[in-house]
């Protein structure tokens, strides 16, 4: 990898690191509007689930009293049955149709939050197990589990730091299932393990900035910010593929 190549991915991936430090999610959501830029897109998906397990075990430690795990049981299961197929997608298609399918994600994404269109309360077992056959489905194909999830969990009436906590245990799992399945299907390379020890101390410093910072910004006004960004990288990726 040329040095421009890995100063920029270095910097995207501190960056997306983070904002999973201080909101405890998208670490995918945010590196994945512009890591394709810079490698393979199957590539940067399978490094940063690489990253997002030990980043969310070291938030849950943290926050472990406010963890509940029953909330959490529907969608466990629901993403256990949905990560087979994200994974499958993942190795069936091209290169050019996985940008586009990122970009128009993050476009529906971020349209949805400008009009405030997420629901304000979900209840019945029913929705936990779609948000986790969907979570299962979008991390293995795209390596972004985080929208269905957060959008669920606000609808519980969880408090910042159980949301946070549970939100952790839910990656865990997530995110280890769909590793497995990277391994089995011969996506997680040499070229991976390499890439992830490369990229470790700009990933660790961004993540020990962004939980350093929990509850001390802005919250409101980094989300604006970064839902701004991430609709312009979508429309680039959905345009450019």
């Amino acid at each position: 990898m040329a040095l421009i190549d890995w100063a920029l991915g270095a910097l995207i991936i501190a960056a997306a690191c983070f904002v999973m430090g201080l909101a405890g999610f998208g670490v995918a959501l945010v590196a994945m509007a512009f890591l394709p830029y810079v490698m393979a897109p199957a590539t940067a998906i399978v490094l940063l689930t690489v990253y997002t397990v030990p980043f969310s075990l070291a938030i849950f430690v943290q926050l472990r009293r406010h963890f509940t795990p029953r909330a959490i049981v529907d969608l466990l299961i629901g993403t256990a049955l949905g990560t087979p197929i994200g994974v499958f997608i993942l190795t069936a298609l091209p290169a050019s149709t996985l940008n586009r399918v990122i970009g128009a994600f993050l476009v529906v994404i971020v349209i949805l939050e400008w009009r405030q269109m997420f629901p304000e309360q979900l209840t019945g077992r029913g929705w936990g197990l779609l948000t986790g056959v969907l979570a299962g489905v979008l991390g293995g194909a795209v390596g972004t589990p985080g929208p269905p999830v957060v959008v669920y969990s606000t609808t519980q009436g969880w408090s910042p730091r159980t949301m946070k906590a549970n939100l952790q245990a839910f990656f865990i799992v997530n995110q280890a299932l769909i590793l497995i399945g990277y391994w089995w299907t011969g996506l997680l390379t040499r070229e991976v393990w390499q890439l992830a020890a490369g990229f470790a101390l700009p990933a660790i410093a961004g993540a020990l900035v962004g939980v350093a910072l929990f509850g001390r910004i802005d919250a409101a006004r980094f989300r604006r910010v970064v839902f701004a960004l991430l609709f312009l990288s979508g429309l680039v990726l959905l345009v450019r593929g």
